[in-house]
């Protein structure tokens, strides 16, 4: 059984205000500790375009986290489902907020990374090893991850893999918007980390 502690992350490449996203609750199982808990947000849902920059890792530049950082830490066992939920705003849910979860025009993929920590409330972001654990592109059908994320209103599920060793990660997830991919800098970034 593995019982990492998360700082959980997304990524969100976005290219219009109205299709911005942002990460802002975590269920493991079914079970959730609670709207913004366990995460890192920002308080705006702009993109980071440059991905050669340390915003990259974790919000930053126009995405300035909110601090101080909440310090629940979130038990995810092996084999345990993982469900991300994502809303155009920190307030949008609920509100027939057209945009919400994220504009049906931002299609694109979905990836959830994990970094091995000595601590799940360290404050560093560089230097870390990621390694993928999961993700979901585009179907066969034609639709993307996306897709699937508008149409069960926000959430993404995953396994957490079994052979993950014990001890504390940060995770990231990523939700990547490629409707404006085929400019320099048009893949535009959000990332939203839970502690």
């Amino acid at each position: 059984m593995i019982t990492p502690s998360f700082l959980l992350g997304v990524l969100s490449l976005t290219g219009y205000t109205l299709g911005h996203t942002i990460f802002q609750q975590v269920y493991v199982n079914g079970v959730s500790p609670g709207h913004l808990k366990g995460i890192r947000y920002p308080n705006y849902d702009g993109p980071i375009n440059d991905v050669t920059t340390n915003d990259i890792i974790c919000n930053g530049g126009p995405n300035p986290l909110v601090t101080p950082f909440d310090t629940t830490i979130i038990d995810v066992p092996a084999g345990a489902t993982v469900t991300a939920e994502f809303h155009h705003t920190l307030t949008s849910a609920g509100t027939g907020d057209g945009d919400d979860p994220i504009s049906a025009t931002h299609k694109g993929p979905i990836m959830v990374y994990l970094a091995k920590v000595p601590s799940a409330l360290q404050t560093t972001m560089t230097g870390l090893q990621w390694f993928k654990i999961y993700e979901d592109g585009l179907h066969s059908d034609g639709t993307w991850a996306v897709d699937t994320l508008i149409a069960n209103k926000g959430k993404v599920d995953f396994k957490m893999p079994v052979c993950v060793p014990d001890g504390e990660y940060f995770m990231r997830v990523e939700l990547i918007a490629l409707h404006g991919a085929g400019s320099l800098l048009g893949a535009l970034c959000l990332f939203r980390y839970p502690l």
